[in-house]
């Protein structure tokens, strides 16, 4: 298992900090998550059931038909190396590392992102970096390639660089989640955008009943509701500006909605640092850097300055 944000109850352990205690930025979850009602007791009662409007709400909210439910994005990402022979794949550096080992353990080889290969796979924008690839640049690359493979985890809050409704190409995969933007990442839901026959086999290596139905319930009503969205994407934003702003004292920060990143030699030890202060953040590397999500509350972001300014 490869390591993540969010390893919270670790933290706790190893820094004799109560976990209630802490302010945790180590995952870019948004913090502040759609307001879902109550489940009703008869949406655990049933199996999952493909004609209970999710999809049409998705094709709404995303643009495209071609679309399949997944169990989150992760489910894709591991699946789908094993749907293509060895061959060459290119990505960025650094890149969400559960992409490069996906495809690795399927018997390919990882390359650098602007050597030649059979398939290329990226994050638009790039976790951890930030980086925005431009939906001409992706489709001109993708033209070389026997597939393309889009995370785009984190483009919600500013999707208009999205490959999700554009694509008409059939060697295109897109993945977006409901965890981030929408703050739902324990629901484990998200969708893979792409040619149909691709799709199906994808949804053949998932077998039935992949998203559960409470899961299901809850992404139709978050991805209907364009008024929380719209408040969503300026408070995102809001917020991101004054985090980049926030972290300008040890550097210049580069990210995007959800998150900011920060190249630095001093990485490991501020993320100490904050940590034995009760402050949890993605610390980084290759190359060392450390990404830190939203503070939720205006307690969380003066804990945070404080903590930030002892360290200049």
């Amino acid at each position: 298992m490869l390591e993540h944000g969010g390893r919270l109850g670790e933290a706790a352990r190893r820094f004799g900090i109560p976990r209630a205690e802490w302010l945790d930025l180590s995952t870019g979850i948004a913090p502040w998550p759609y307001p879902l009602p109550a489940v009703p007791a008869e949406v655990w009662q049933r199996l999952p059931e493909e004609d209970d409007g999710l999809e049409d709400a998705a094709h709404g909210y995303y643009g495209t038909a071609n679309l399949l439910a997944l169990p989150g994005s992760q489910a894709a990402i591991q699946a789908l190396p094993r749907l293509f022979s060895s061959g060459r794949v290119a990505m960025p550096r650094p890149i969400y590392t559960e992409h490069p080992a996906a495809w690795q353990a399927a018997g390919h080889t990882v390359v650098g992102w602007d050597e030649p290969a059979d398939y290329a796979v990226l994050c638009n924008p790039n976790n951890p970096t930030g980086e925005r690839f431009s939906r001409n640049a992706l489709l001109e690359r993708a033209r070389a390639l026997r597939l393309l493979v889009v995370d785009e985890a984190f483009i919600d809050a500013e999707p208009m660089e999205s490959l999700a409704a554009a694509n008409d190409a059939e060697n295109i995969v897109v993945l977006r989640s409901l965890g981030k933007f929408f703050g739902l990442a324990g629901a484990r839901v998200g969708f893979a955008f792409g040619a149909p026959e691709l799709l199906d086999r994808l949804r053949e290596t998932l077998g039935p009943w992949a998203v559960t139905h409470p899961a299901r319930w809850a992404a139709r009503r978050a991805l209907t509701d364009r008024v929380w969205q719209a408040a969503q994407r300026e408070r995102l934003q809001v917020a991101s500006r004054r985090l980049a702003a926030l972290l300008g004292c040890l550097g210049t920060p580069t990210g995007c909605a959800l998150f900011q990143t920060l190249a630095t030699p001093r990485a490991a030890a501020i993320h100490e640092q904050l940590a034995r202060r009760g402050i949890l953040v993605r610390r980084l590397d290759a190359p060392a850097a450390l990404r830190l999500g939203l503070p939720g509350s205006e307690d969380a972001w003066q804990r945070l300055e404080y903590a930030l300014k002892e360290m200049e």
